[in-house]
């Protein structure tokens, strides 16, 4: 009975464990199916910013293609634009070039030479202002014209032949040997181009009424100096006549006198200078007025066709020698030469401009 008491008790306890354990197995299952629950929840969000991260992959490959197309396009024109940058610069300093060289050609700086000039009538001293002349200015016209000209270097000669087919015939040659007191020298005979020469006319009129007046100190206010001015310029004493008006620039120190009648201005101008009186008594200088234009102007290429250079030439003996034993040479018509017009050689390490007179050149237009 003791064993069959035991046996129940363990029974009972066997009982309970087993309804624990089916509880704990309940539990488990439940959690087992809970957790299985979330990972199918997971694997489904998984799977959808997978699908979200494809897309998005997708898109920004897109751009970057995009992107990297506009950076290609970008990067051409930018080279393009480099490239044509470069080619106007060339232009430009060419253009700049050619700019700097017909400015040297045609840049005029030379000095007029004096002329004698033929009055036709003479007006009696104190009739000028009485004139009735209704010319306000003299008026001219003058043609200038730029005579051909050509650079002459150490060890060349220019000749210039009385007749054009001597120059022909000499050109025609290779080269000429001309005889000297020791040696021989071998030259080259050359044709030659003149430079460019330009002429135009220049209108000028100066006027009979108008004195200008420079160096005006500013001594005053504006309204006086023009009040002083008025009042110096209109002293007979000193060769001035009525004012009609008076400017003045005080920025420039100039000023202008309009005098009543013609005539007074030009011989004040003639003067040079004239004395005023602000606070004290000055010199300024005075001048004519005058306008002038700039017209026709033409540009013409010349040549010389009785004119050769000659050049190689060694300095095997004095210039002057040397120049007397080359016009000896081109003298002779067994050597194909003529009669000179003129002859000029330099020795080396020396330049020479020679310029052409009109009855040696041919203009063409």
């Amino acid at each position: 009975m003791e064993k069959l008491e035991e046996a129940r008790k363990e029974l009972k306890e066997l009982k309970a464990k087993v309804e624990k354990a089916d509880d704990i197995k309940a539990r488990i299952l439940l959690e087992k199916m809970e957790a299985d629950d979330a990972k199918t929840n997971a694997q489904q969000e998984m799977m959808a910013l997978a699908k979200k991260q494809e897309s998005c992959q997708k898109d920004f490959k897109q751009q970057l293609d995009m992107v990297q197309d506009e950076i290609k396009k970008l990067s051409k024109c930018k080279q393009d634009i480099l490239e044509k940058l470069k080619r106007s610069k060339a232009e430009l300093e060419a253009q700049r070039a050619e700019t700097s060289k017909l400015k040297q050609r045609f840049k005029i700086c030379a000095q007029i030479p004096k002329t004698d000039v033929k009055f036709l009538a003479r007006v009696p001293e104190g009739e000028e202002e009485d004139r009735d002349d209704s010319g306000q200015s003299i008026r001219g016209v003058f043609t200038i014209s730029q005579r051909g000209a050509v650079l002459l270097r150490g060890g060349q000669a220019l000749i210039t032949f009385e007749e054009e087919k001597v120059a022909h015939q000499i050109l025609r040659l290779a080269n000429c040997r001309v005889s000297c007191e020791k040696t021989t020298l071998d030259v080259k005979p050359k044709g030659i181009s003149l430079d460019t020469a330009v002429k135009f006319e220049v209108k000028l009129d100066v006027s009979r009424k108008e004195l200008k007046v420079f160096d005006i100190p500013p001594a005053m206010s504006e309204d006086r100096v023009k009040d002083r001015l008025e009042i110096s310029f209109s002293k007979p004493s000193r060769g001035g006549g009525e004012v009609e008006s008076v400017d003045y620039d005080v920025n420039t120190g100039t000023g202008t006198i309009v005098f009543l009648k013609p005539g007074v201005a030009g011989k004040l101008a003639m003067k040079g200078m004239y004395k005023i009186n602000l606070k004290s008594e000055v010199k300024v200088e005075v001048g004519p007025a005058y306008e002038y234009k700039l017209e026709k102007f033409q540009t013409s290429c010349c040549s010389s066709k009785r004119t050769i250079l000659l050049e190689g030439i060694e300095d095997v003996e004095d210039e002057e020698d040397l120049q007397d034993h080359l016009e000896i040479h081109f003298q002779k018509p067994n050597n194909s030469g003529g009669e000179i017009e003129s002859i000029k050689y330099i020795s080396k390490g020396k330049t020479l401009q020679a310029f052409f007179s009109e009855d040696t050149m041919e203009v063409a237009n």
